[in-house]
């Protein structure tokens, strides 16, 4: 698809070329096509500084004397299993955005249709922009503490069989909502700086800061919170493995004395006269029961079961 433009007014309208450099417009385009160094109006110095999505690992930002660029990189995945990565380049007029993954479109349509301004400006776009990135985040964060809370009650019942991989996936998708609330605190404080100039809603980027903020501490508490399951299920297992020796100590001190008398008897001595008893044989059968009872009886009143 050929790259994709709006201008900055009253809300963000679709057009068909490239407007005037001094209007301030946003224009979305993949890697592809920025390797091709399109000409762009009101880019042609900047535009080169716009960061590539291949390989990028870390929402960043970076000051320079005439823009701001960076990267973000969002914790959830698309269809393709592959995290979804955008590149970031704004100037005083100009806001240019790299996708690979196709799913910026939505994203712009959903502030065209819903956001309406007073007077479009850059700052103005690129917050709304930000807010639409982690607008559904909360929702999803009390989902996963609602499977925290499932994990937990399965582990308070015992149910530890299939629970490792379950804990092991939400452990890994809450820590990686933390780093990523964390990478994206620090582009809000590179927003809210405004060493350029460029914006003059920085009390706006101070309210999304805080709400990065706010994120990256119910994700913490998240983290924590896993790894107290983590904690109760190690510690079911530990209960688990510990009845499974108890059982066995048991068991094995109950049939140590019989395991005794075996031995003595299995050694079929010419002098043992319980050999040519009548009754020697009755006897030793009874000496094995009561010996178990008497060991059944000694564990019972000991509590050990």
């Amino acid at each position: 698809e050929s790259m994709i433009w709006y201008r900055i007014g009253e809300s963000l309208i679709h057009t068909e070329s490239a407007p005037c450099a001094d209007v301030p417009a946003l224009v979305l385009l993949t890697t592809e096509e920025l390797e091709k160094r399109p000409d762009l109006p009101g880019l042609e110095k900047v535009l080169e500084h716009t960061p590539s999505v291949r390989g990028a690992r870390t929402c960043r930002a970076e000051v320079r004397p005439d823009c701001l660029s960076g990267t973000l990189v969002l914790p959830r995945k698309g269809k393709d299993g592959v995290r979804a990565a955008y590149g970031l380049l704004v100037t005083q007029n100009r806001i240019v955005l790299t996708d690979d993954s196709a799913s910026l479109p939505p994203l712009l349509h959903r502030i065209a249709q819903e956001k309406r301004w007073t007077k479009g400006t850059v700052g103005q776009t690129l917050y709304d922009f930000f807010e639409q990135l982690i607008a559904r985040d909360l929702h999803r964060l009390e989902e996963l503490e609602e499977q925290a809370e499932a994990l937990e009650d399965q582990v308070l019942a015992d149910g530890v069989d299939s629970l490792s991989a379950a804990m092991n996936a939400l452990r890994k998708e809450t820590m990686a909502l933390f780093r990523y609330y964390s990478q994206l605190d620090d582009v809000a404080c590179e927003l809210c700086e405004n060493e350029n100039g460029f914006f003059s809603e920085t009390e706006r980027f101070h309210l999304f800061e805080g709400r990065v903020a706010r994120l990256r501490e119910n994700a913490q508490l998240l983290c924590e919170y896993c790894r107290q399951i983590q904690s109760a299920f190690q510690a079911q297992i530990d209960i688990r493995q510990n009845r499974v020796m108890q059982i066995l100590t048991i068991v094995t001190t109950i049939f140590l004395p019989l395991t005794l008398l075996t031995g003595w008897y299995g050694m079929n001595f010419v002098n043992m006269p319980e050999l040519s008893w009548k009754y020697g044989y009755l006897m030793v059968g009874v000496i094995s029961a009561a010996v178990l009872v008497l060991g059944l009886w000694i564990c019972k009143k000991k509590k050990f079961w």
